[in-house]
């Protein structure tokens, strides 16, 4: 089995959880995914499978929509309504238009700093590790894009908006960000991720109703097929090729099942990824 699934993850389940069941319907190991949900979170969750698994960094780098509720009047230690609070203010005052203006202030590329309950490493050490342990770390920050962002609804303690980001962009720590803009407590009450990249909420299902999409057709890049065994066993091996074929990837497949994909490099078509004989 090999290819990629589209779930749409409920809440309370982390996405380990998830890749933990897909490994027991399919009874593999060889299973992962391409960008973490939160337990608090639901919504697309891209599963890899099999040699689809060579597809993981190629689907990590798309851009992503997501729609997202924000608690007013609290601020946790996660960003998110299931930390500790740390700060609780629910006599402040804005108007409808005073948050639009603080949303698109955000429609822009800036340097988000990571938040410290996540799972990225520092000198080897995974951020909710420190904070768990109450020591101090620098946080990194990574250069991300906010597209499109549009308050959908707001009331006095809540409001909602949609977004599309770049991939390594965390919603928790953009609207912790809009929390300091506006000196106003907030933090993170729902989160639904609707895209990833050319993938839908709309096309996912449950663990038990999904089927794999094959590798041929998870990705949207040019296919050739492949007829000349010289060739076939060139691009099976890996060896670079002119690029003719003025596109920046291709997949080249035999018989409907792909071989390899070819990345361009100033003219030259280099090896991407080489899949098993299937």
């Amino acid at each position: 089995m090999d290819g990629i699934l589209l779930i749409n993850k409920e809440k309370n389940y982390t996405s380990r959880d998830i890749v933990n069941l897909i490994c027991k319907k399919y009874n593999t190991t060889k299973v992962g995914h391409t960008g973490t949900l939160d337990p608090i979170a639901e919504g697309l969750l891209v599963i890899c499978i099999g040699d689809g698994l060579k597809l993981v960094e190629l689907l990590t780098g798309h851009d992503k929509d997501y729609i997202a509720k924000v608690k007013l009047g609290i601020k946790t230690d996660t960003y998110d309504v299931t930390g500790k609070i740390v700060e609780e203010n629910h006599d402040y005052k804005i108007t409808k238009e005073e948050l639009i203006k603080a949303l698109n202030h955000f429609n822009r590329e800036y340097y988000q700093e990571v938040p410290i309950y996540s799972s990225v490493k520092v000198n080897g050490v995974k951020l909710y590790k420190y904070a768990r342990a109450n020591e101090k770390v620098t946080l990194p920050k990574h250069l991300v894009k906010i597209d499109n962002i549009k308050l959908l609804d707001f009331n006095h303690d809540s409001f909602t908006f949609s977004v599309t980001v770049s991939s390594g962009t965390y919603i928790r720590s953009l609207i912790n960000d809009i929390s300091n803009y506006l000196n106003i407590p907030m933090s993170m009450e729902e989160l639904k991720r609707t895209r990833v990249g050319n993938y839908l909420l709309d096309n996912a299902y449950s663990v038990e109703q999904a089927k794999v999409i094959p590798i041929i057709n998870a990705l949207t890049i040019k296919k050739v097929e492949v007829t000349d065994d010289i060739f076939y066993k060139k691009i099976a091996n890996g060896v670079k090729i002119p690029n003719i074929y003025n596109e920046k990837m291709i997949m080249f497949i035999k018989n409907g099942k792909p071989i390899s994909i070819y990345e361009d490099f100033d003219g030259v078509m280099k090896s991407y990824r080489v899949f098993k004989n299937m």
